[in-house]
Order: structure tokens, then sequence, then C-alpha cells
């Protein structure tokens, strides 16, 4: 889902009211099968904190024989952070890591100074009807750490911890909120929560130097204003934030401390954009390292 191009069709309202800045609301992309929303980045909000990209694919019904085929892309100077809803996607790497990802489970994938990766439905899924419902975010990596190595962690559902506050069940997937931290690797402040809330319950917002709130489903009230589902929210800094259910709903919640400006091409991100340049050409000449087992097909470097 990461190798989306840049030619989304973003509807930004820029609605404030108290507490909120910005409500970002995605148009759907269709990619054949399945549908992805972006939320971020758009002209009005290039990031949340160290957030850069943020997607939401499905959820998306195959029958059986069918699934996804995101072929081998590359990445730089980022981490890509998957986490299922539903179904299942078989992750293979040019570091030689494969690994299917089921729902509660992370992937953190650090592209660093270069990664190449596909995403593909398992065998075993796509022989059944299934379904597939993700979040797909990508983190900014700050100056320093833009051109470590590449790496690639798996964390368990079992490892991530969660609390129930008032009746509302919270799991914290990176960072630290509510007494709660995530063994999740981070490398700048950074923070990440998803919450089920039943109709009625309500939950105040931890703070953080830039925040942001996506509603996955339902419907949530945030100061007292509907803010409706595959929308995002962009929290103001200095304000108590507290978000209530109309109806049973999840919601994630992003952000973090604020980086430094980065230049966006493609699946390259980086502070210096002669380093997207550079990568363009190693792209289309081939020169960066494939992924083990697939080493014929690759999605072309976009116009």
């Amino acid at each position: 889902m990461s190798n989306l191009s840049q030619d989304y069709d973003m509807k930004c309202f820029n609605e404030p009211f108290r507490g909120v800045k910005l409500i970002i609301t995605p148009t759907q992309k269709d990619l054949g099968g399945f549908s992805v929303r972006r939320a971020l980045p758009v002209v009005e909000q290039r990031r949340v904190g160290p957030w850069i990209f943020f997607d939401h694919a499905g959820p998306a019904v195959f029958p059986p024989g069918e699934g996804i085929d995101v072929r081998p892309h590359p990445h730089i100077n980022l981490a890509t952070v998957s986490y299922l809803f539903d179904g299942a996607i078989m992750h293979r790497d040019s570091l030689g890591n494969e690994l299917a990802i089921v729902p509660g489970d992370i992937n953190l994938m650090v592209a660093g100074r270069g990664i190449v990766h596909y995403e593909r439905t398992p065998d075993n899924v796509r022989a059944v009807g299934h379904t597939l419902h993700l979040l797909q975010l990508c983190l900014a990596l700050p100056e320093p750490d833009e051109e470590t190595a590449p790496a690639f962690y798996h964390y368990d559902a079992c490892e991530l911890p969660t609390t129930e506050l008032n009746g509302i069940a919270i799991r914290v997937m990176m960072g630290q909120a509510f007494g709660l931290k995530s063994p999740v690797k981070t490398f700048a402040q950074t923070l990440y929560i998803e919450a089920d809330i039943g109709a009625g319950k309500s939950l105040e917002i931890p703070g953080e130097e830039e925040r942001a709130i996506y509603v996955a489903g339902g419907e949530v009230e945030i100061n007292g204003r509907e803010v409706e589902a595959f929308s995002m929210a962009v929290l103001e800094t200095d304000c108590v934030i507290t978000v209530k259910e109309s109806k049973d709903s999840r919601i994630a919640l992003i952000g973090g401390e604020t980086l430094t400006e980065r230049h966006l091409f493609w699946n390259f991100v980086s502070s210096c954009k002669e380093r997207l340049d550079q990568s363009k050409q190693n792209w289309k000449n081939g020169r960066f390292s494939k992924v083990t087992g697939d080493e014929e097909e690759f999605i072309p470097l976009p116009d």
C-alpha cells in the first residue's frame, strides 16, 4: 500500500473549532480490487509529528483466488508501520525477511539508506474468501537517523500493551500514554494509540507537541463537534481534547515531536532534495538491492 503515487485527490476542510485546527477528508483511490484512503500528507498538513504518510486500506472483500499483489518497490529515509484489523499480508524484503502479518501485530520496516519490499496476500489466505482491512503509516526519520542501516522488526499482538479506561479498550501501539509503554522501536518522540469506544463513552486525549485523531470507523464528537468516519482531525497543541462516541467507533491517535522539513517523491522521503534525485536514478538503473525470489517484477518509477 505504500507505493501510492502522489496524484491523490485530497479534500481538506479548514473548519477550525475549539481544539481542532483542520479536518482532512481523503478521497478513496481504487487500486484494483480494493481502495485506499490517504489522510497524510496534504498541502495544508504535510505531517503530524514524525508521521508523514497515513493510509487506510479497505475493508475489501476478496473471493477465493484473489488478493493483493503490491510488487517490489523501494523506500529511503523513513519507517513504515503496518497494522491489520482483518486479513493477512505477506511481507518480503531485500534483507531476506519473510513474514506474514495478521490482525493485532505490528510490522516496523526501517528503510534508512534504502530497502525494497513487496506486500502480497499469502497463498493459504488467497485460496479462500477473505477480508482485508488495515492501516499503514510512515514515519520520517530524524536527520541523524535518515541513513541508518535498513532493518525489519515484528511485534506480536501480545507484546503491545492494552488497558481499559472507563469501559474503553485502549492499545498503545507506539510511544507511551495512559501509564503504558509500547516496546515498538522509535527514533523520535512518537505516539500511536488505537481505541475502541462504545456509544456514549468519552476519552480525554493525551497531549503531544503535534497530534491528530483519525476516525477509522463509526462517528465521534471532538469537543462537542461531530467528526465523520474516515476523517482526520488535526488537533491544537495547548487544548484539552475530549472524544465522545455517538455510536461504537474506532479511532487512531497519532502524534509526536516536530521534525525538520522533508522532501517527498513517491516512496522516497528525505531532508535532502538531492537524495531524492539520487534515489530516482538508482531505482531506474536497478541499483537497489532486490527481493530474493522476486527479482523480476517491480513497480516502475512514476513519471
